[in-house]
Order: structure tokens, then C-alpha cells, then sequence
């Protein structure tokens, strides 16, 4: 199985790094995925969700503001002004991610579109955990 190596960073510190199968990003110029031994681009981020499958199968989300993208056939580097993963052990937990997310969005986009669509995506993503 073909994994790649992702990390996301903030000026606060590392959100993720790790070996992944794939992961989508809410570019500038709208969603697209990357996948291991994808070719070199850099690519501005809007505020939205970055989708990750994880080795196992599993998916994180973790929402930005935004930032860019910088990927080659080894590695892609997230780096974003802020990021909120959606994890947590118990629905309490999930539920402060969530309110954190969304005020994250809220401070960094002015269009109630990008914010209805985030909004739906972190909750959708929330449910499948429990």
C-alpha cells in the first residue's frame, strides 16, 4: 500500500504529521486531493476541512483558516494561520471541537456559504465518530 507523508503546521505548532493514503483540501480555487506520489504543486487554502484517510482506514478532519499547500512526490506540508482538528473521546469533547471550529471559520471567512458548508462538513464528520 502507497502512503504518503503529511504534516500540518500552524505558528502554534504541529496539527498533524504522519503517513497517510490520501488527503482533500479546500483549495482557492476549489476542493482537490492529493495522493501518494502526486506531482509537486503549491496551491493557496481557503478556510474549510481537510479530509485525511488515514493507514487504518480512518478519516480526520481538521479545519483551517487558511494558508497553502506545498506537495511533491514525498511529502505535502499544510502550513495555515490556525486549525482545529474535529477529535475527541467522548461527544463533549467533539461538541467543543466543533464550536471551536466554527468560530475559527466564522473570524476567517465573510462568505455565509464557505461557513453553511463547513458548519455541515464538521458535523457530518462528527456523527460517523459516535
Amino acid at each position: 500500500m502507497s502512503t504518503m507523508k503529511l504534516e500540518i503546521v500552524t505558528p502554534h505548532g504541529e496539527i498533524f504529521n504522519g503517513d497517510v493514503k490520501s488527503a482533500t483540501f479546500p483549495g482557492a480555487e476549489g476542493e482537490f486531493g492529493v495522493l501518494p506520489e502526486h506531482a509537486s504543486l503549491v496551491s493557496l487554502l481557503d478556510a474549510g476541512v481537510i479530509e485525511i484517510e488515514k493507514v487504518d482506514g480512518g478519516v480526520e478532519s481538521i479545519v483551517i483558516d487558511s494558508g497553502y499547500v506545498k506537495v511533491d512526490e514525498e511529502k505535502t506540508l499544510v502550513v495555515v494561520e490556525g486549525a482545529v482538528p474535529i477529535v475527541g473521546e467522548n461527544e463533549s469533547e467533539i461538541a467543543q471541537a466543533i464550536k471551536e471550529a466554527k468560530e475559527l471559520v466564522q473570524k476567517a471567512s465573510n462568505s455565509d456559504f464557505a461557513i453553511a458548508n463547513v458548519e455541515a462538513r464538521v458535523e457530518s464528520a462528527a456523527k460517523t465518530r459516535f
